[in-house]
């Protein structure tokens, strides 16, 4: 960590602890402040304090965190930093310590010289967990006295922090169980959830050591320990790994900088595929909108390529790389690190601050062209591989061009096998993309023509992950679904252009329609990603099962699992032994009739649907790369997995 992040400050005491605002309303409105009551927002909570502890490393101070998932689902999280203030507060009359985990807003962060660079506002973390929390218990060391204090039912507290012994040894622990009045939906932790995350953050504060365990079932526990000396290189080298890609040179080029109190740092690597990655992140926290960081990494990337081509006669005259070129088959962490960061946006996903752009562009500039006129063979590599990624934009072009004379001089440009639907409101309007010709002979008979188009699909279609976007444009599978969305493709994609508002992939329940919802789930998200981000992807959820008795259709029950089946089966029996219940297994959609099909699969009435989201760029990247790169995982299992009529599939 760059000295000018950790100038010392040893008067981190209740002077610098400031209070902006009570603690209202957190508890009637917890969305305002943690994003949901879901499980999102559930381990939010988590993150907020292992935030404190991480920005006291930042500071200097901290040089190990742990984690811990406790029986019943409490959560324990230590660190051995300076241990938050517990001197009487000038203002509140009341131990700092709890001024911070009681009053919203109240925090070293905010002006008081606590801290020089912080990733959370430390006094809002702490304090919204504890409003949502049914008991919270601090307890701090100083380095002579332990304190200690509960607080339960959102922040109440019975007693004052009080001293409960003594001690060499500073830091903060805190306990806390999630209160499950606000997390309705579950209080349960996923091991996963808080790995990636606390991984990710032990990544971005190089020599942090952070130990984390799930200590809920006694026969099996699970600990990890995440620390890397090599910080945001070894987050780049375990990006490759988890995604099974092969890099183009055996090192990560790795370059940082500083500018005052800031400091930059950007680790790159190229591999074989045909995707980018790049993450984003300012104060640890992962900016999915980039920002000025990004843009400016961006611009010196493509300038310095350019650059190196013209200097050793590479490139053409008037010849030029685009970024998406030079930016082929790249994995990148670009972290920085300041006194005051601007958030844009909605989801404040977007860094804002202007002087940012010109200072990691410069440094980059600078550092990187060292870099490559230092290492030529890497260098080489690295601009062939986006000379071809220009050659292949370039065929790219001319078959769209083709394309689009194609569409214009046909008398209807919209696939022949598209059965369009009236209603021109995109609000109201769903397309189904639908595996094969029987099926979509039964959606298009059972469908309300009014605002359901149906697409069939035949045929194997193009594994893109293995493909350029040239490959796409002439593709007979593909193309249709491009021409009947309306939007176009990769850096033409316009969503304004989108002729259906719900775009619902239909496969049958087995193996092979699995592999039809991957592929065209990894053609959404490699060239129409923002139909994933903006909510338009569904899966449709047909049922496994036909449970009747007699010939009544009031005793007719459809199950989406072995579960609901048996269940049905015992309904329709009635207590009566003898009654035969009739069970029918479902092989694919072409065994339904229209009627059936509308009934179980289409009717907005009464079927169920996944929405696909996007909540996370980075495993959603991995998953897709891992099922439908070159060693292909059981694609089964994922869908299972991750479709369990849930409402939504996070990807």
């Amino acid at each position: 960590m760059s000295e000018n992040l950790n100038t010392k400050n040893q008067n981190y005491d209740e002077n610098q602890i400031q209070v902006l605002e009570g603690l209202e309303a957190v508890r009637k409105r917890p969305g305002m402040y943690i994003g949901s009551t879901g499980p999102k927002g559930l381990h939010h909570l988590v993150y907020e304090i292992v935030d404190n502890a991480i920005d006291e490393a930042l500071a200097g101070y901290c040089s190990q965190i742990t984690v811990d998932i406790l029986e019943g689902d409490v959560i324990r999280v230590s660190d051995n930093g300076r241990g938050i203030p517990t001197g009487i507060h000038p203002t509140e009359k009341i131990s700092a310590a709890t001024v911070v985990y009681t009053i919203l807003h109240a925090g070293g962060k905010f002006g008081g010289g606590g801290y020089k660079v912080a990733g959370g506002l430390h006094g809002v973390g702490a304090s919204v967990v504890n409003a949502l929390s049914e008991w919270l218990e601090l307890t701090v060391k100083d380095g002579k006295n332990i304190h200690f204090q509960r607080f339960h039912n959102g922040g109440h507290y019975d007693e004052q922090m009080k001293i409960i012994g003594e001690t060499t040894e500073t830091g903060t622990t805190v306990m806390f169980k999630a209160d499950p009045t606000i997390f309705e939906e579950t209080t349960v932790y996923e091991y996963d959830v808080l790995l990636r995350r606390l991984r990710e953050q032990a990544f971005l504060n190089a020599g942090v050591k952070i130990v984390f365990s799930d200590l809920r079932n006694k026969d099996e526990i699970v600990s990890e320990t995440l620390h890397y000396e090599g910080g945001i290189r070894q987050f780049v080298e375990h990006l490759h790994n988890t995604r099974e890609l092969t890099p183009l040179a055996e090192e990560v080029i790795y370059v940082s900088g500083v500018q005052g109190d800031s400091t930059a740092e950007v680790a790159l690597m190229y591999n074989d595929s045909y995707n980018e990655l790049i993450l984003s992140f300012a104060n640890n926290i992962h900016t999915t909108d980039g920002g000025t960081h990004e843009t400016g990494f961006k611009n010196a990337l493509t300038k310095v390529i350019n650059e190196y081509g013209k200097k050793f006669n590479l490139l053409k005259d008037g010849e030029k790389l685009l970024g998406d070129d030079v930016r082929e088959g790249l994995t990148a962490i670009v972290s920085v690190k300041l006194t005051d960061c601007e958030f844009e946006g909605q989801t404040k996903g977007r860094l804002g601050n202007p002087e940012v752009r010109p200072f990691v562009e410069n440094m980059v500039m600078e550092k990187l062209m060292n870099y490559l006129e230092e290492n030529p063979a890497v260098a080489r590599e690295i601009f062939d591989k986006s000379q071809a990624a220009q050659r292949a934009r370039e065929a790219a072009k001319r078959a769209r061009d083709t394309a689009r004379r194609k569409s214009a001089m046909e008398s209807a440009s919209l696939p022949g096998k598209l059965a369009d639907c009236s209603e021109r409101d995109i609000e109201r309007t769903e397309i189904y993309i639908v595996e094969g010709d029987s099926a979509g002979g039964s959606a298009k008979q059972g469908r309300d023509r009014r605002y359901q188009a149906i697409l069939p699909l035949w045929g194997k279609m193009l594994n893109v992950e293995k493909a350029r976007i040239d490959k796409v444009y002439g593709n007979e599978k593909l193309m249709p679904v491009v021409t009947a969305l309306g939007t176009s493709i990769g850096e033409d994609f316009d969503i304004t252009k989108l002729r259906y508002g719900k775009v619902i992939i239909m496969a049958d329940a087995d193996v092979d329609g699995s592999h039809i919802r991957t592929l065209l789930l990894t053609f959404f998200f490699r060239f129409m990603r923002p139909l994933i981000s903006n909510g338009n992807v569904y899966i449709a959820q047909p049922p496994l099962y036909k449970v009747s008795r007699g010939k009544s259709e009031k005793n007719v029950r459809y199950a989406f699992s072995d579960e609901e089946r048996d269940k049905y089966i015992d309904e329709l029996k009635d207590n009566n032994e003898n009654v035969k219940i009739d069970v029918q297994r479902y092989k694919g959609l072409g065994e339904m009739d229209p009627e059936q099909l509308w009934e179980t699969t289409m009717d907005p009435e009464r079927r169920t649907m996944l929405r696909v989201t996007m909540e996370d760029a980075v495993k959603a990247d991995e998953i897709f790369t891992i099922l439908m790169g070159d060693k292909v995982m059981p694609r089964r299992e994922f869908i299972e997995k991750n479709a369990k009529y849930v409402g939504e599939l996070d990807i």
